[in-house]
């Protein structure tokens, strides 16, 4: 079976045990749970702390998980590896310290720096030739300056406000733009290749929709140019020969300007329609 590191808990764990199931796996039923068994799938689910499984993986002691990129790097486990961005929790990795006082990375020369990632912020760092004094801290870490634990943090951002309101401003390069990702171990094990197709097409679905219209057979080439779907929009005959039927998948964030451009140029009967699964 193949086993597989899920997140118990945290910003990870509901939105991948969604995708699981979309993707026609039987997860735990009981958030208590730690481990469940989908005999239909020929899985095993191991829910573990999402800062753990990297290293779970890595090791080989599980075959694929679901974690954090920011974990992955932090982690450091070499036979650890990323092998599918997932599309969800976003966020971006910067350096902040007390207005003024930094200008670029290299100011962070022999100072501390506090951080919830210490193993992605040196290695970061030692890439560029930069030697701090790292200080670990598991969250909250905008704080560390003003209470005197460092000169300088590197932490999750997403608009800066909380590291304003602790008296901070963002410098410097970002770190990382991270997101969960799909991670495998050291052996490609049987079933990870079923696995990641099924996410792929559950990504698919949450990107993509589908528009059914009719057209006026001479606007074939402008509709196409408005909506070229994938590979090639589908196109079949109406009983009035001057009409045609067409069938296109469009990016789910845009239909609504899609489906206004098709009508100004003459399509009619323009329907929207849910991706549930996909295999592209």
């Amino acid at each position: 079976m193949l086993r597989i590191a899920v997140p118990n808990k945290g910003s990870l764990a509901e939105t991948a045990a969604e995708m699981l199931s979309e993707a026609g796996y039987t997860g735990r039923r009981d958030s208590k749970d730690l481990y469940t068994v989908d005999p239909v799938n020929e899985v095993e689910f191991f829910y573990l702390r999402p800062r753990d499984i990297a290293t779970y993986v890595g090791s080989g002691a599980l075959d694929v998980g679901i974690t954090g990129r920011d974990l992955l790097l932090d982690a450091r486990m070499p036979g650890a590896r990323e092998v599918e961005s997932l599309g969800f929790a976003g966020s971006t990795f910067r350096f902040a310290g007390r207005p003024g006082r930094f200008t670029d990375i290299a100011d962070l020369e022999g100072l501390r720096v506090a951080t919830a990632y210490p193993g992605l912020v040196d290695a970061f760092l030692d890439e560029r030739g930069i030697a701090v004094d790292i200080v670990p801290l598991d969250g909250a870490v905008e704080s560390a300056v003003q209470l005197g634990v460092a000169d300088a943090v590197a932490d999750v951002v997403s608009t800066g406000t909380t590291l304003r309101q602790a008296g901070l401003e963002i410098f410097g390069p970002v770190l990382l733009e991270s997101d969960a990702v799909l991670i495998a171990g050291p052996q490609e094990a049987e079933g990870t290749e079923t696995l990641l197709r099924r996410l792929r097409g559950v990504l698919a679905a949450r990107t993509y929709v589908l528009i059914d219209y009719d057209l006026p057979a001479h606007l074939i080439e402008q509709a196409v140019a408005v909506a070229p779907g994938l590979e090639s929009p589908t196109i079949s005959p109406l009983r009035d020969p001057e009409w045609v039927a067409v069938r296109v998948m469009s990016p789910r964030r845009d239909v609504n300007q899609v489906m206004d451009a098709l009508y100004a140029i003459g399509a009619r009967a323009i329907l929207v329609t849910e991706i549930l699964a996909a295999r592209l």
